[in-house]
């Protein structure tokens, strides 16, 4: 939820050619014998997260609720450091779960029922009496993507141009088809419960820093938004640091697919930056589309149709991926990311996202302990294959 201040993101000045970026991942923790969720958060973080702080890698943070965690890394210019950073993240979680008994699993959503317990903040608490069963059932696990800009205007420039291309990195991150032990018929049933908060979803044209924060400000006067930090647009503007944050994805069940997700964010800000810089106007597809987009996304992944970016007509989902590579490509050729890109993406599409392994397990097992598990191990790169 990132309603926790961010550690390590910051660091997007200074740079020269390309822009920066960083990742937040969301992991659940799970009991290693009958892979149900378990709040353990406090317990693994009060080992850990103090010493890891003052490196320069990856750290832990705590989140909404007791059954999850966050690696968050510092900000990265290479898509090879930043990867090296998420691998090494996920086995600092994996190392620090196993001294308290839990697996982390890079999970969307628990496959087995869960009870949730929130971390205990009085701003948390607040949150569960507002929001009921929202707040109450809110254990979801995505994938924060934030990308250096070089100014408010910027940003909202980018926000404008990028909003509409979001919808396909749902998609390529479905890694959630389960939801209180049963199949929900979606692929990233995540983006159905997290867009139960009456601030999340896709952003409308704004044009500029004013108009957007002047949103921000309107929403929180409403009392709806408890506060600015529950402003949970798929993307938008961080509050404590130079970049745009993407917001929308599952966390990835393979890290090399986080990877992927960043190096499609850099690409796509950097493509609606120029855009920006060169008075091409953002694509008017209306907020009510956006969302259209975004739930044949969540509900099909990359196994159906999407609505294509530009004109929202269904088209099948390879070609909506290819629309979206040969839009950033020379961004993508520019910042030397394009062949590692192909080659990720490839690999996904061949092998499929985290949501289809899940429910091939599921298939050939009929145990979702075994889906857990499975889960666990390609976390951490012990299982071979997977998306």
């Amino acid at each position: 939820m990132n309603d926790i201040p961010e550690h390590s993101i910051p660091g997007t000045g200074g740079r020269r050619n390309v822009r920066t970026f960083g990742i937040e991942e969301e992991l659940l923790l799970v009991d290693p014998g009958s892979g149900d969720a378990v709040p353990m958060a406090g317990a693994l973080l009060d080992l850990y997260v103090r010493p890891l702080e003052s490196s320069a890698g990856p750290v832990l943070t705590a989140e909404f609720q007791q059954e999850m965690i966050e690696v968050v890394t510092p900000p990265h210019s290479t898509m090879a450091a930043l990867e090296a950073d998420i691998v090494a993240g996920r086995a600092i979680a994996h190392q620090a779960g196993e001294d308290v008994g839990v697996r982390v699993a890079a999970l969307g959503t628990s496959p087995l029922p869960c009870d949730p317990h929130p971390v205990k903040l009085r701003r948390f608490a607040a949150m569960a009496e507002e929001y009921g069963l929202t707040a109450r059932e809110q254990l979801t696990c995505g994938c924060h993507i934030h990308v250096a800009i070089d100014s408010p205007e910027e940003g909202v420039g980018v926000l404008d141009r990028i909003r509409n291309w979001l919808p396909v990195l749902t998609a390529l991150s479905a890694n959630s088809p389960f939801w209180h032990g049963e199949d929900t018929g979606y692929a990233s049933y995540r983006s159905q419960v997290w867009n139960r908060w009456p601030s999340a979803g896709p952003l409308e044209i704004l044009g500029t820093p004013d108009a957007y924060y002047q949103l921000v400000h309107d929403m929180v006067a409403t009392g709806v938004a408890m506060d600015e930090g529950m402003v949970y647009f798929d993307a938008r503007l961080s509050r404590h640091y130079p970049t745009v944050e993407v917001r929308l994805a599952d966390v990835c069940l393979r890290p090399e697919n986080t990877v992927l997700l960043a190096g499609i964010a850099r690409g796509l800000v950097e493509t609606a930056a120029r855009e920006w810089r060169d008075g091409v106007e953002p694509v008017p597809v209306p907020t009510a589309l956006l969302r259209l987009a975004g739930w044949k996304a969540s509900r099909w992944g990359l196994r159906g149709e999407l609505l294509d970016p530009v004109t929202s007509r269904p088209g099948p989902a390879l070609a909506v991926v290819n629309s979206l590579l040969n839009h950033i490509r020379p961004a993508l050729e520019d910042s030397g990311d394009l062949q590692r890109v192909e080659e990720l993406t490839d690999n996904l599409l061949h092998v499929g996202t985290g949501a289809i392994r899940q429910l091939e397990v599921m298939h050939r097992t009929g145990d979702l302990e075994d889906v857990v598990e499975d889960a666990a191990n390609c976390t951490v790169g012990v299982a071979a294959g997977g998306g």
